[in-house]
């Protein structure tokens, strides 16, 4: 028994179809708008990490940000220290970024990882934000709070 009916011809992937791999087919243009994030991210850091090449944040006069809350208060806050930290690692002194801020070095691999999963997802063509919760959101700021209090004390 044969039909009377032409064959079809198979139809183009629409966004939301499954693709062999089990993810979705995402169109070029979707993958660039969930990837500008980190990739404009890693450019203004590129760009910002250039500046800070020439600039040495350890001497005054230099045209670098400053802490609002350590020219209010005159203590130290938890990120306090981060851009002399910063100009450390791009020049390769290791014990000076420990120095200027144990914590925020401490905390690169986590951040790094962070932003890979943030970029990879992005150029899937999937948006992504870590699910950090009550918990963790506690655990976070506990942890800025005593790294505060321990650096002003000592």
């Amino acid at each position: 028994m044969s039909s009377s009916r032409p064959a079809r011809e198979p139809r183009a992937p629409r966004p939301g179809d499954r693709t062999r791999g089990g993810g979705f087919a995402v169109p070029a243009a979707g993958r660039l708008r969930t990837a500008a994030g980190p990739l404009g991210l890693a450019a203004l850091g590129a760009a910002g990490a250039g500046y800070l090449w020439s600039r040495d944040p350890h001497l005054p006069g230099q045209a670098l940000p400053f802490c609002p809350w350590r020219r209010l208060t005159g203590l130290q806050c938890p990120g306090c220290g981060g851009t002399r930290m910063a100009y450390d690692l791009l020049h390769g002194d290791l014990a000076a970024a420990w120095h200027d801020n144990a914590l925020l070095l401490l905390a690169l691999p986590l951040v790094a990882l962070l932003y890979g999963t943030w970029l990879r997802h992005g150029l899937a063509g999937r948006s992504w934000r870590p699910a950090l919760g009550p918990r963790g959101t506690a655990a976070v700021l506990g942890v800025a709070a005593l790294w505060t209090i321990t650096r002003n004390l000592l």
